[in-house]
């Protein structure tokens, strides 16, 4: 691999572990830990990947989901009702994140003090049929990786993910998702793929996003909870991001 992009992982691992809970539709009290395990590592894997930084607290979840998953596994472990689910240490620090999250949220989504007073306006972007009132729910990493792979097992199915010698770098690329984000002024996630015939290609724009995604230059916005992932420009024409002085 002739590149290397490190990125700062905002995310944790009980957003990876949540994000797996919602997207498998499974009971928080009732977690399929041997199914959660094994889709928690292959993330990492996937991660490894594309060569994005993993924190420690990463790994120290992945070694505590396979205790739990071996101990789950141990002959009449669930035989002995005054014996606790080994599964409870993961369900407390969970249902206490989802709390946290859940206040977080509800505060961001106050109104400002003088809501009564002054009314609020909208600014619309209509690029695309994006606009300023469409609502902006956060796109999480794993909501793209999910995203990414969609899309390689449309194009290029049975394809693994592996990364080989190619004649695209990740400075490239970033270069054409900014060209085309200053033509359209707003892209569809899948927009950028549609050129790439290789799945190191593929593996090389979606690295390009992240980047650009990590400076600031691209914000990452979904409509619905189901709607197709879009991305806007954070950079003025010059392709600045609009804080330079």
């Amino acid at each position: 691999m002739d590149y290397e992009v490190k990125l700062e992982i905002f995310e944790g691992p009980l957003d990876l572990l949540l994000h797996l809970i919602n997207k498998n539709e499974v009971d928080i009290f009732d977690i399929p830990i041997a199914t959660i395990t094994d889709q928690y590592l292959g993330y990492l894997e996937l991660m490894k990947t594309f060569n994005i930084n993993v924190a420690g607290d990463f790994l120290v979840m992945a070694s505590t989901l396979i205790h739990i998953k071996s101990k789950m596994l141990l002959p009449g472990s669930h035989e002995d009702d005054e014996e606790e689910d080994p599964r409870a240490e993961i369900m407390r620090p969970l249902l206490e994140y989802m709390q946290f999250k859940e206040m977080a949220e509800a505060f961001s989504e106050r109104e400002i003090l003088d809501r009564d007073v002054f009314a609020r306006t909208v600014i619309p972007y209509s690029q695309d049929g994006v606009t300023g009132e469409e609502p902006e729910l956060d796109v999480s990493l794993f909501q793209l990786i999910d995203a990414f792979k969609r899309i390689v097992d449309q194009r290029l199915p049975g394809t693994k993910l592996t990364v080989q010698h190619e004649q695209w770098s990740v400075k490239d690329k970033t270069e054409l998702i900014i060209a085309r984000l200053k033509e359209k002024g707003a892209i569809f996630f899948r927009e950028i793929f549609s050129e790439d015939r290789t799945v190191s290609e593929f593996i090389v724009t979606f690295l390009a996003l992240l980047e650009l995604v990590h400076m600031g230059l691209v914000k990452v916005l979904q409509p619905t909870s189901e709607g197709d992932i879009r991305l806007i420009p954070s950079f003025d024409e010059k392709g600045g991001n609009g804080n330079e002085s």
